[in-house]
């Protein structure tokens, strides 16, 4: 299992960049997804999550009203809207997935955490 992140770059604040992370390889099922970040200097930090089913979601509180996180279960994707960016988000943003994977067959699965590869997100001010 590969999680795939995109999206970020540099932008100005104030400004709406998408990030997007996407899970390939033998998935039965993705629980849940979300994302980290670590700012330069700092350790990481819990961003926001979503449920299997997409109906739930949460946010750490600086980014609430601010971040949206969806996912699209049959692509296997999870993506997330910053908006209002501000310079204190700049960081490597990492996504997560709790997934259950499988060998050979589904009767042979397992369960366990994937990471991204980090993407970077810098906002100027």
């Amino acid at each position: 299992v590969q999680l795939q992140a995109s999206g970020g770059g540099l932008v100005q604040a104030g400004g709406s960049p998408r990030l997007s992370c996407a899970a390939s390889g033998s998935i039965f099922s993705i629980n849940a997804m979300g994302w980290y970040r670590q700012a330069p200097g700092k350790g990481p930090e819990w961003v926001s999550a979503v449920d299997s089913g997409g109906g739930l979601t949460y946010y750490t509180e600086s980014v609430k009203g601010r971040f949206t996180i969806a996912r699209d279960n049959a692509k296997n994707t999870v993506t997330l809207q910053m908006n209002s960016l501000k310079p204190e988000d700049t960081a490597v943003y990492y996504c997560n997935a709790d997934v259950t994977s499988y060998s050979r067959s589904y009767f042979n699965r397992f369960r366990k955490d994937y990471w991204g590869q980090g993407t970077q997100v810098t906002v100027s001010s």
